[in-house]
């Protein structure tokens, strides 16, 4: 006893010194174990609760489809995991926890009425998961499996199907002029294309930024007065290529601004391979499928090169097809292969030559009489695996090859009639079609957009575009839609809603905007509440009443005329330039009088001047003499007088 009493002195001691109470108490302990255990049940009662409720609402459901109870009745024999409920009395030691919880089932609780038979079902027990929806059918009967077989297999003849992938269902129409449209070109995303013809004209069309109005948001002549032939992006989509009837290719950035311009070759060499450049008109040019900074262009000089983006003072390289008699040809197309690896030309005397890019001298594959002799090859495209190439003849036909075995064609199609020298084809982005354009004379018809089978070169199907020819087609694989552009300065985009993507879709659901008035600048109104009545400025109304108000004077909303390009008409001259020589040349032009005879253009005032004087005359009234004009004598006098040396003698 004395001992504690001095543990408890020594403790208040302590206690004191240091400054708090309490000091030397036992602390409290906790049983993890048990607290764990308590919040583990208490999670399990939730669960079971909620599980109960909507097992509840399940068996509502399956009493009111009791016409299916057949199949409940199979579907309850499926075995799933039971789950015990735990008895509510809970125990503070932990010792049992392990025993209790090996005990228990694993799962949601069972659906009422369903017992439980773990003898029979004893191999069924690895099964789990929650208990079957009340209309599955157990047991399926052999037509409802063969109706699902019949449904997989026309889903599958639909994917094999390639007609049902042609878009087709919708279209717009982009007008781009009233001359053909002789170029297309789309950026590997879709988001913007291009058109050009042969108006001079390059147009850009934005789909996300148009509308349902359907205008270019920009228009350019970046070759001035020559027809447009060819425009591609590059496969980054960043420049464009610009291929016209000049010598010289140019490249445009995306906002139509010039990046650069090929140049030109000297004319008087004869070996082309010595010029730097082109020295005729172009013909057709592409981008490099791999490489972004390189391009290709064909020109009537009878050569291909290859350009570099970053050096525009000289071409790469240079191909020169020969004919059989090792003539130069001119080329009038030309494509590189999907790999980039090949370069094809179609040449004027019928035949097409394809090159090693990297080996400029002798061709890889020849072939002599692909198409007839002096017709101009249009377009040459490959497959996209690589393996067929596809080539459309001025000769009005179509024809594949297989680059591996290039003797002769693959398949023939036959009258499809081309007067264009840049009508082309393209393949389906599945590879399983070809498309080609038709042309036709005004009034004879109307231009089609014709479909073959690759495989059996057969014709599958047919769009009339307009009463004018197809120029140009192409299927962008990603877009899944079809730009065509036409003889009478259309440019249209065929598309499917469901199976295409973004591209025309994107303008034709917006609205088309108001056009907006031209609002009048309004001089500001200053209050001056405290000013005399006379200094005091009237209180101004809305502006846009008196905009409605102006719009209803003829005066105020007289639109001014546009200055008259041209001849004039209407009254009106055309406007001349605003040098010196055009402002006299336009009033000698106006000025109709007659001054064949100086004289008696003075003197046709002279009366006038003697009877009414004004300036000089009045002055000198009193001491001027009056004025003496010798008479008016004919020539033949004039001739009789001459002396006889001086006559002429004849």
């Amino acid at each position: 006893m004395e001992q504690k009493d001095d543990n408890s002195k020594d403790d208040g001691d302590i206690s004191s010194v240091m400054g708090f109470s309490g000091f030397g108490k036992k602390a409290r302990t906790f049983d993890f174990q048990a607290i764990f255990e308590q919040t583990r049940r208490t999670a399990i009662e939730r669960s079971q609760r909620a599980l109960e409720e909507r097992q509840l609402e399940e068996h509502e459901k399956e009493q009111a489809g009791s016409s299916q109870t057949a199949r409940v009745s199979d579907a309850s024999k499926r075995p799933s995991l039971s789950r015990k409920k735990e008895s509510s009395s809970s125990s503070s030691d932990g010792s049992g926890s392990d025993s209790d919880s090996d005990g228990e089932g694993v799962g949601p609780p069972l659906p009422p009425g369903f017992s439980a038979q773990r003898g029979e079902e004893e191999e069924d027990e690895g099964m789990v998961g929650p208990p079957l929806p009340p209309d599955y059918g157990g047991s399926r009967t052999a037509d409802d499996e063969e109706d699902d077989d019949n449904d997989g297999d026309t889903q599958e003849e639909d994917d094999d199907n390639p007609l049902k992938k042609i878009p087709d269902t919708h279209e717009i129409t982009l007008q781009h002029g009233s001359k053909t449209v002789s170029a297309l070109g789309l950026d590997p995303s879709g988001a913007r294309l291009v058109t050009g013809g042969y108006d001079y004209d390059v147009k850009f069309w934005d789909f996300a930024g148009m509308d349902a109005a359907l205008q270019a948001f920009r228009s350019l002549q970046p070759c001035e007065c020559h027809q447009i032939k060819s425009l591609q992006y590059s496969i980054t989509g960043d420049v464009l290529l610009v291929v016209a009837g000049n010598a010289q290719a140019k490249v445009l950035d995306r906002d139509g601004f010039q990046v650069m311009e090929c140049v030109k070759g000297d004319q008087y060499i004869v070996d082309m391979a010595n010029t730097k450049g082109h020295t005729a008109m172009l013909n057709s040019g592409c981008w490099h499928p791999k490489i972004k900074e390189e391009f290709l262009t064909c020109s009537n000089d009878g050569t291909v090169r290859t350009w570099d983006l970053n050096s525009e003072k000289k071409h790469k390289a240079v191909f020169k097809p020969r004919s059989q008699t090792g003539k130069r040809v001119t080329p009038t197309c030309c494509t590189y292969s999907r790999d980039g690896k090949l370069i094809a030309a179609g040449c004027q005397d019928g035949t097409i030559q394809i090159w090693d890019r990297n080996l400029s001298v002798h061709t890889k594959f020849h072939c002599r009489q692909a198409h007839t002799m002096g017709s101009d090859t249009s377009c040459l495209t490959f497959s996209y695996d690589g393996t067929t190439l596809a080539s459309r003849g001025g000769d009005d036909t179509l024809k594949t090859w297989d680059i591996r075995n290039f003797k002769k064609p693959l398949n023939v199609a036959t009258g499809l009639t081309s007067f264009f020298p840049m009508t082309d084809c393209c393949f389906s982005p599945d590879d399983k079609l070809l498309v080609t354009g038709t042309s036709v004379r005004k009034g004879d018809g109307n231009g089609k957009l014709v479909f073959f089978d690759r495989g059996t070169f057969q014709k599958v199907y047919e769009i009339e575009v307009t009463n004018s020819s197809v120029v140009r087609c192409l299927w962008h694989p990603k877009l899944n839609q079809i730009m065509v552009g036409t003889g009478d300065g259309l440019a249209r985009v065929y598309y499917d809603p469901v199976k295409s993507q973004r591209g025309a879709k994107l303008c034709v659901v917006k609205s088309q905007r108001k056009q907006k008035q031209a609002e009048t600048l309004t001089q500001d109104y200053i209050i001056t509440p405290h000013a005399l009545p006379m200094f005091r400025e009237a209180r101004q109304r809305s502006t846009r009443k008196q905009l409605e108000k102006d719009r209803l004077d003829p005066m105020k909303s007289h639109k001014p005329e546009p200055p008259v390009s041209g001849p004039g008409r209407g009254g009106r001259v055309a406007a001349h330039g605003g040098t010196l020589s055009s402002y006299i040349v336009k009033n000698i032009a106006l000025d109709k009088t007659d001054d064949s005879n100086p004289r008696e253009a003075i003197l046709r005032h002279a009366k006038e001047a003697s009877e009414n004087p004004y300036w000089v005359a009045p002055a000198y009234k009193q001491t001027q003499p009056e004025p003496v004009f010798a008479e008016e004598e004919s020539e033949d006098e004039e001739a009789d007088k001459e002396p006889e040396w001086k006559k002429r003698k004849i």
